[in-house]
């Protein structure tokens, strides 16, 4: 045998163990998973997913908001997070109660809060418990109120709103709100032949001690009665409380989350609630299901109001990717507007409302800003006592 051909066959022997061992390898990191042999950080593992196409996937806890409940319920959405490398364990939690799971070695990798004040909450508990806290703010929605067309051209006849586009009213809010303080039952406004009756002029809300939604409502009435002004100092937010807490005991019985509300107004109708506070979200939301809203439904946008930011926590490392990818993923924000949700595309949102027979506001410009975290617990805790607790 020639020098040249044993060259060759050495040569071919060589490639063939080098093969195997490689292949040997590549099944036993894919069998065991290992973090080493198959770690995204290795030429391995590059190699593995370049050819069968697997995303690690990493399994994260986090606590949600009853708002955003069904969105992760949605297998669209658990799809595209899956194929992201993401396996969600959720809890649903009051947003005012997250702050308190913020305990060192058992704190979730992720928090979703309803509202601004709950996120601060829950961040500054992260600081103290020397935690990360990353803050995403991936949609939002205002607050509104869900009526009727009869309420709504009772309030206009009484110079407290006027039709902005059909089904769509701007209400005066510092007016509505004096009409409140003022005992008004609804027989005794101008106009009322429609709704007579001897019910209170309420605007019809969750429990301010434990809801998010109501705690925006108090956050928007104090600025109605601080004449115009975001309340910012304790005493003021003593006396503001005290003055806005008959809007709250007055109502009776109220729901813990804002989704019994609503219910409320959808179910039951005018003679229970003629007026309900809450987020637009939920009206789109229903009115894309139904393909437009029952009879007589109607939207009023308070003058100012106020956005409620549905704020992602991230407390770990690995939760920082989760909040980027829902803040900017172009079909994760578009699945979000399908649960009512305003988002940064905001022309793709009011398409998404036309198209499901949904008349809304454009361009909200008239928008406050929620007092800080400490005021608005000040004010909560007075209309606490006030309410007999």
């Amino acid at each position: 045998m020639s020098r040249t051909v044993k060259a060759i066959i050495t040569a071919l022997l060589l490639l063939a163990f080098g093969a195997a061992v490689y292949f040997s390898m590549f099944r036993t990191a894919r069998l065991e998973g290992g973090a080493t042999a198959n770690g995204p950080g290795s030429v391995l593992g590059g190699l593995a997913g370049k050819i069968t196409g697997v995303v690690q996937v990493q399994e994260l806890s986090g606590l949600i908001a009853v708002d955003v409940e069904p969105y992760f319920q949605d297998p669209r959405v658990q799809k595209l997070l899956a194929d992201n490398g993401f396996k969600l364990n959720l809890t649903r939690v009051g947003s005012r109660d997250m702050a308190a799971r913020v305990v060192p070695g058992q704190t979730p990798d992720f928090f979703y809060a309803s509202g601004v004040v709950a996120a601060n909450q829950i961040s500054d508990a992260a600081k103290k418990a020397n935690l990360a806290a990353t803050l995403y703010s991936p949609i939002y929605t205002p607050m509104v109120i869900a009526s009727w067309a009869p309420i709504a051209q009772i309030l206009a006849t009484n110079g407290m709103a006027k039709e902005a586009s059909a089904g769509v009213w701007s209400l005066d809010l510092q007016k509505l709100t004096q009409t409140m303080l003022d005992k008004k039952r609804w027989k005794d406004l101008k106009g009322s032949q429609a709704y007579d009756v001897g019910k209170s002029v309420l605007v019809s809300t969750t429990d301010v001690r434990k809801s998010n939604s109501a705690a925006m409502y108090l956050a928007l009435t104090s600025f109605a009665v601080n004449g115009g002004d975001v309340v910012t100092d304790r005493d003021t937010a003593q006396k503001t409380a005290r003055a806005v807490a008959g809007l709250f005991k007055r109502q009776g019985y109220q729901e813990n989350y804002v989704n019994g509300n609503f219910d409320d107004y959808v179910s039951i109708g005018i003679g229970k609630t003629p007026m309900a506070w809450i987020y637009e979200n939920q009206i789109v939301n229903y009115a894309m299901a139904k393909k437009g809203l029952g009879p007589g439904m109607v939207l009023l946008y308070p003058q100012p109001t106020l956005f409620n930011k549905v704020v992602f926590v991230a407390s770990s490392e690995r939760a920082k990717k989760l909040g980027e990818l829902l803040s900017t993923q172009p079909e994760l924000q578009r699945l979000a507007v399908e649960f009512g949700f305003r988002i940064a595309d905001a022309a793709h949102f009011v398409q998404s409302a036309k198209a499901a027979g949904l008349a809304v506001e454009e361009r909200i410009t008239q928008v406050i800003d929620p007092p800080s975290f400490e005021i608005m617990a000040e004010m909560i805790d007075v209309i606490s006592r006030e309410m007999g607790q």
